[in-house]
């Protein structure tokens, strides 16, 4: 058994978890050193819906999936989430979460929904005149 500093024996493995600060696993660590995610050069806007589709591996299924992979794709079996609700949920980065979203996407383990350009919503004024004509009705 290990002693720490203070002469209390220590758990194996405990050198990397900081009771307060968490695990000590680096971001850089968790995608291998990427910042970008996969090499179709895709952009997570935060609000971008992430489904999981059908081809995704199971709770028991072992694949060469990481742990941080295996979250997500766990956080994306209850419900569809937002990157943002992902990054949350996992306790990531959001930068992370993005990389291993961009290694599920390929994968076809996720799908995403980019949420509508502001240039392609409708003109407020016709919002406005679609809903007088249904006061009208």
């Amino acid at each position: 058994m290990v002693e720490d500093t203070n002469g209390t024996p220590e758990q194996p493995g405990s050198q990397w978890y900081d009771n307060e600060a968490g695990p000590l696993v680096r971001p850089y660590a968790m995608t291998g050193g990427r910042t970008r995610p996969g090499p179709r050069g895709v952009r997570f806007d935060l609000i971008a819906l992430v489904t999981l589709d059908d081809g995704a591996p199971g709770p028991d299924d072992s694949t060469a999936l990481g742990p941080e992979h295996r979250a997500l794709i766990e956080l994306c079996r209850a419900e569809t989430q937002s990157v943002a609700e992902l990054a949350a949920g996992a306790d990531l980065p959001v930068g992370v979460v993005r990389v291993l979203l961009g290694d599920l996407l390929e994968m076809g383990c996720v799908s995403v929904s980019r949420p509508v350009p502001p240039a392609q919503l409708p003109d407020e004024k016709i919002l406005r005149e679609v809903i007088d004509g249904l006061r009208a009705l």
